[in-house]
């Protein structure tokens, strides 16, 4: 009869004497002792940990939860590659990373990681059973490194495709901090009127012997239905964003949100090329640590973060799956510009297609850097405008019946 895995919490003295806390999953506490010191660590307390039911189990809300972020997984990624490198055995170096890593979701994690290795199994394994914390691209390219051999070549591969698109979401989201933040202010005035001013107004109005004019008259009625319009908006503001958590990642979803995306007027032709960038550099990172072609492109569909170029790249894969080149099928899809499919149509050709791919990303980031600093100077204006746009007319709505009464008196 097998026996049931347990969770025990234990703290530990390493050969420095700091102390070290952790959990392992085992079926007694005898197990756990003898994985401890086969870590080269000393027991000090071993509790049972009731990972549990009712009061004792641990609450996760949603969004409120420490994630483990990819600028977390690169530094890892390349502090393993460095202590292979160096000659320390894989189970020293898990062991090693897992004290040190100040994110604490990742450490927990990577402390199942290293009690996985220690029972047989290898690393891209181990880092299989967390999905929801190693992204496929970095267990696919583990499982080539362990296979070929070149294990810390493949963590440095991973954390250099990771620090790129770390950098690359740092654009995007300094592109997009402006207007966000603007339009936040620009609800807020917009609130605070109807709250505070619109009332004011309203008040002069009632003396008035006459009809208010129709924009003055909207603003008046939302203002005294703003009592159960802003609640109303904030809940429903919670509920879209419960949804969204739950459903971002499904196709239907995905196939409306990201067709629209890159659709969009101003933002559309950026998000592509960040799409572009993003496949192009995890392509060319699977090709340089021999990961097959079919795999490769699986994978890099799912890793671009945007649903139509993965769409593209399954028809491309099934191309390719009946023995066409990779380029050709490319040139088919059209949300990939012909310089692309006319470099990986080269690369093909000449046997350096990973490095066209990787050319193909350099010149995607920088076109990513040039776009959004170029949004950045047009968004300013048009902001500045719809701001001014929307407060000026609700003034001169609320200014029309003076207007109107002063017509009236002349």
């Amino acid at each position: 009869m097998a026996t049931t895995a347990r969770t025990y919490a234990y703290s530990a003295r390493d050969g420095q004497g700091k102390l070290v806390k952790g959990k392992l999953d085992a079926s007694s506490e005898s197990e756990v002792i003898a994985r401890l010191r086969a870590m080269s660590v000393s027991p000090v307390s071993i509790n049972e940990s009731s990972g549990g039911t009712g009061l004792q189990k641990e609450i996760e809300i949603p969004g409120l939860t420490k994630r483990v972020k990819l600028k977390d997984l690169a530094v890892a990624s390349r502090q393993l590659a460095t202590m292979l490198a160096s000659g320390l055995s894989l189970l020293r170096a898990l062991t090693i990373l897992s004290e040190q890593t100040e994110n604490e979701k990742l450490r927990e994690v990577l402390g199942k990681v290293r009690g996985d290795v220690e029972a047989g199994s290898s690393l891209s394994d181990s880092l299989n059973r967390h999905p929801e914390t190693f992204p496929r691209l970095m267990i696919h390219l583990v499982r080539a490194g362990e296979t070929g051999g070149f294990l810390d070549d493949a963590l440095e591969s991973i954390a250099k495709n990771f620090e790129s698109d770390v950098k690359l979401r740092q654009t995007i989201k300094s592109a997009m901090t402006y207007p966000v933040a603007v339009l936040a202010m620009a609800i807020l005035a917009v609130i605070g009127m109807i709250l505070f001013i619109v009332p004011v107004f309203k008040g002069m109005f009632e003396g008035f012997d006459a009809a208010l004019p129709i924009p003055t008259q909207v603003l008046v009625t939302i203002s005294e239905n703003m009592i159960w319009i802003l609640p109303l908006l904030i809940v429903g503001s919670i509920a879209f964003s419960i949804w969204w958590r739950a459903n971002k990642r499904k196709d239907d979803v995905r196939s409306v949100v990201d067709k629209f995306k890159l659709k969009v007027p101003v933002f559309g032709d950026l998000f592509r090329k960040v799409a572009i960038a993003r496949f192009s550099r995890n392509f060319a990172t699977m090709m340089g640590s021999g990961v097959p072609v079919l795999q490769s492109l699986a994978i890099v569909g799912e890793t671009s973060g945007n649903w139509v170029i993965e769409e593209a790249l399954r028809h491309v894969q099934e191309s390719v799956r009946t023995g066409n080149s990779i380029a050709a099928p490319l040139a088919n899809e059209p949300v990939f510009p012909e310089m692309v499919t006319q470099m990986v149509a080269v690369g093909e050709d000449s046997g350096s297609l990973e490095i066209m791919l990787t050319k193909i990303a350099d010149f995607y980031d920088e076109e990513v850097q040039s776009t959004a600093e170029s949004l950045t100077a047009l968004i300013e204006p048009i902001m500045i405008g719809l701001i001014g746009g929307i407060i000026g007319g609700m003034i001169i709505a609320l200014y029309m019946p003076v207007f109107t009464i002063f017509d009236q008196i002349g």
